[in-house]
């Protein structure tokens, strides 16, 4: 699609007049952008008032650090896996091979970083990433300007300072005109960092939401420190997250249960390859976030997330051998399964009435969720120990329970089903497919009624 950009120059920062037609995004499943967030349902729905479950990635660095062409295989790839969700940094500060320009050579900003005038190359690259992901179908999570870890090096928060409130503002205006013509982007907010001045921030945002007021965005904050406890109630937070490496399930409950409805999802904890994170570590972050009220979450991936820029950790391998990684896997078994269920009708079993005992601790937690009419219940055990299940939660008095094998998907019957409406203990057997003791009990009524919609 053609593009005209015409620069004009107000209170000394960009503005950008951007004339073409608005794009229409549908995702894998069929899901039509724009996302909405509806009074009384803890998870968005698309134009025609669809569930959307978050199944992402975090390409941090793919616009920064990759070519068109390598940009398109990542997405072409992450869209096979079954991931509809992607998050992306519109500018890079350090973690790309030659910060803060891009592959071609291309520098954001023709005045060293000062948000003032917008190189139009390096933006047309960016352009033609998320019309990429737009084409596929992708849902991005797109940062404006990531602020950096404590607001040091790793990002923009120090020249964000230095350009002021009155630049960020029509920076914001920049990219929210830019960038309103694509239906299937989520604004992120900050990056890494709560900051002292919050004004920085919502300078930016606020010029985003004036441009595209229908616009949903979240923030990207410190570790430990969900948006809606840090930022309150700004006007253009619109969905919540939780960005923890301690036991997820500890840190989802808290925001299902404080958040007043707002819909939050895993953003962050621990990638694959760093901290000594394996796939089942990642498997028991996404399922504690799920079964604990999140609507989806986003998986990370050591050397993917820079991709051939410096990161954090050193990888032990290339970002294409990564994209087949162990967790990646998991990650397709974990949205085969989800996609199968009415997922948008769990809630959480926060008050332990249905997994009444053997839960087990921390990252060993085991989450259960069930559905509010009762039709259908889901247990995620991190660990194979004996767990005590009171059926009588369920709609019936007849109980199916099956196994599912996280890593494979692979489901059986379990000995002496179907089950009794009443107390039952259940342990599965030693290790799944993959040699972990992580399993997953689904308990259906034998005679199962409707479940609502």
């Amino acid at each position: 699609m053609a593009v005209r950009i015409a620069s004009v120059f107000m209170a000394g920062a960009l503005l950008a007049v951007v004339t073409t037609g608005s794009l229409a995004c549908e995702s894998n499943g069929g899901t039509k952008f724009p996302l909405r967030i509806e009074a009384g349902k803890n998870f968005p729905t698309d134009k025609e008032g669809r569930p959307f479950f978050m199944q992402g990635d975090s390409p941090w660095s793919l616009i920064g650090d990759l070519t068109d062409e390598d940009a398109y295989l990542y997405l072409e790839d992450r869209k096979a896996r079954g991931f509809n969700t992607v998050l992306i940094n519109l500018l890079e500060h350090r973690f790309s091979q030659n910060a803060p320009a891009n592959a071609y050579g291309d520098k954001p900003f023709a005045d060293n970083g000062n948000f003032v005038v917008a190189n139009e190359a390096y933006f047309a690259h960016a352009d033609r990433v998320l019309q990429k992901a737009c084409d596929l179908g992708f849902l991005v999570l797109l940062a404006p300007a990531y602020l950096g870890y404590g607001g040091g090096p790793d990002g923009w928060y120090q020249e964000m300072s230095a350009a002021g409130v009155t630049k960020l503002n029509a920076y914001g205006h920049f990219v929210g005109h830019r960038y309103r013509r694509f239906d299937n982007i989520i604004w992120v907010n900050g990056g890494d960092y709560s900051p002292v001045d919050k004004d920085l921030v919502r300078a930016v945002a606020k010029g985003i939401m004036e441009e595209d007021p229908d616009a949903l965005s979240t923030v990207h904050g410190s570790p430990e420190t969900p948006p809606l406890e840090f930022w309150d109630h700004d006007p253009w937070l619109k969905v919540n997250n939780v960005y923890t490496y301690g036991p997820v399930y500890a840190a989802a409950l808290r925001q299902h249960d404080v958040g007043g409805g707002m819909p939050f999802f895993l953003m962050e904890s621990a990638y694959e390859f760093e901290n000594g994170a394996d796939e089942y570590r990642i498997r028991i972050q996404a399922y504690q976030a799920i079964f604990s009220g999140a609507f989806g979450h986003l998986y990370g991936n050591n050397p993917i997330w820079h991709f051939d820029g410096p990161g954090l950790f050193r990888p032990t391998m290339g970002w294409k051998e990564a994209l087949d990684s162990p967790g990646a896997k998991s990650m397709q078994v974990l949205f085969a399964f989800i996609s199968s269920i009415k997922w948008w009708l769990l809630e959480p079993d926060s008050k332990n009435r249905l997994l009444v005992d053997g839960m087990g601790n921390d990252m060993g937690r085991a989450v259960a969720a069930m559905a509010r009419d009762g039709s259908y219940a889901v247990v995620y055990m991190p660990n194979n120990d004996r767990v005590t299940i009171d059926l009588a939660q369920l709609s019936t008095n007849s109980i199916r329970a099956l196994w599912r094998d996280p890593t494979s998907g692979e489901v059986t019957d379990v000995v002496g089903s179907p089950f009794k409406a009443e107390r039952t203990g259940f342990k599965p057997q030693e290790l799944n497919s993959r040699g972990y003791r992580d399993w997953i009990l689904e308990l259906i009524p034998q005679d199962p009624v409707a479940q609502s919609q």
